[in-house]
């Protein structure tokens, strides 16, 4: 399927592995010119080099802290006019929410709500003035059935979500849409990261724990960053335009709920 976004601009933010990256393969794989940030240079640089490979497009690299307001005026100022924005940043620690402090809150809203608020705001904009734009927002499961463990994430990506819920509508009659992904337990660094604590408190392998996992997914695995990835170049699609402020749930059917 022609996605129709070949020579868009895309930024991708933590794109260097993960969840992130297979946004910014599928991309690349669509034809978009690929801007691509992540804090370590390394790996971000070993990252753009393949996709540059596999897809034969141009992609620009900003290792940045897209979280403060320095990273952010470096990776916009390497972005320029982008066509297409995916936000995204690591969510915060687990932990009971009795050891939550008030600065554990505002680090979480910096990074999963305050931060994507400010891309939008810089980059939305110009998209309303060319009449054409994509934002999609990766959050997680937690904005629709929260975790426990989870509890500063759950706090921060419910704020983004609401933000876009208004937001969305205002823009959408420029030809901007913005919606959110929510992912549930995927293969990535942050699952290992989630499922060796699940083992260091209950005395099990990290094998059992993720069987553990497994079991509660009616999919009965984790899902891939290429699925996710997938999943966020069609709302980047030209046939994607009537989609507007959803949360698009790719969870295995994790999340028991009718609607």
């Amino acid at each position: 399927m022609d996605l129709g976004i070949s020579g868009k601009r895309a930024l991708v933010c933590a794109a260097s592995k993960g969840l992130g990256r297979g946004c910014a393969e599928k991309l690349a794989e669509a034809g978009c010119t690929i801007v691509m940030n992540a804090r370590g240079a390394g790996a971000l640089e070993a990252a753009a080099a393949e996709i540059r490979d596999a897809y034969g497009v141009e992609v620009v690299t900003v290792a940045a802290d897209v979280t403060t307001e320095e990273g952010r005026a470096a990776v916009l100022k390497a972005a320029g006019e982008v066509d297409i924005l995916v936000t995204n940043a690591g969510g915060p620690p687990p932990g009971l929410w009795k050891d939550w402090t008030r600065d554990d809150f505002i680090a979480a809203l910096d990074s999963n709500m305050l931060t994507p608020i400010a891309l939008m705001t810089a980059l939305v904009p110009g998209m309303m003035d060319r009449g054409w734009g994509r934002v999609v927002n990766i959050t997680s499961q937690s904005v629709k059935a929260p975790i426990p463990i989870l509890g500063l994430s759950n706090s921060a990506r419910a704020g983004l979500t609401g933000y876009v819920a208004g937001t969305a509508r205002q823009v959408a009659r420029h030809g901007v849409t913005i919606n959110n992904l929510l992912p549930g337990s995927h293969a990535t660094d942050r699952r290992v990261a989630l499922d060796r604590a699940i083992a260091e408190r209950q005395g099990i392998s990290v094998e059992e724990a993720t069987k553990s996992v497994w079991a509660e997914i009616p999919a009965g695995r984790y899902g891939t960053a290429e699925e996710f990835g997938a999943t966020c170049a069609f709302l980047c699609s030209q046939y994607a335009g009537f989609i507007v402020g959803q949360n698009v749930l790719l969870d295995g059917g994790n999340v028991n709920a009718t609607i």
